[in-house]
């Protein structure tokens, strides 16, 4: 299976809602708080990402935005 990393941060509802439908399909995750960890900030930056949450799993696109049509191929 490949390491998914959700960057997200405090009071975000699209970083909840991304993070709550993986809890409920039971997808293994890290998350990332980017107010807390400015290496992770500078990294989905460096992404070209500007918005949150970030999601990025090994081997693939990264993506933002809480989007259960990607997430769903996750479950």
């Amino acid at each position: 299976m490949s390491k998914i990393t959700v960057y997200s941060k405090p009071n975000c509802m699209q970083c909840n809602f991304t993070k709550k439908y993986l809890d409920d399909k039971g997808v293994d995750y890290s998350t990332l708080d980017v107010f807390a960890d400015e290496e992770a900030l500078n990294h989905i930056k460096l992404l070209g990402f500007q918005s949150l949450p970030v999601v990025e799993i090994d081997g693939e696109e990264p993506f933002n935005g809480f989007r259960p049509d990607l997430l769903a191929k996750l479950a």
